[in-house]
């Protein structure tokens, strides 16, 4: 079957030519993609320069991005903990 596929190439005046259909889809999706390009742009520049706040209070020294120990302790003691021997 594949053979008689290959052997039956296209040919003829309407072979190779697109349809004014396929110009009109892509159009659209050229201009949906400017659009949403635009808008990104707009929301990006909302947005400000950087996240950190500008007076953190005491409690906010560790936020949910912090992971266990890397903060100092807030006791008086500044000792590391001892690495744990197995």
């Amino acid at each position: 079957m594949l053979v008689y596929l290959a052997q039956n190439t296209p040919t003829g005046p309407e072979f190779g030519k697109a349809s004014p259909l396929g110009l009109l889809v892509i159009l659209i999706l050229l201009a949906g993609t400017v659009l949403l390009v635009r808008s990104m742009n707009k929301h990006l520049k909302g947005l400000p320069e950087t996240f950190e706040p500008e007076h953190p209070e005491p409690d906010q020294k560790a936020d949910e991005g912090t992971e266990p120990g890397a903060i100092e302790p807030e006791s008086g003691d500044s000792t590391p903990p001892a690495p744990k021997t197995d």
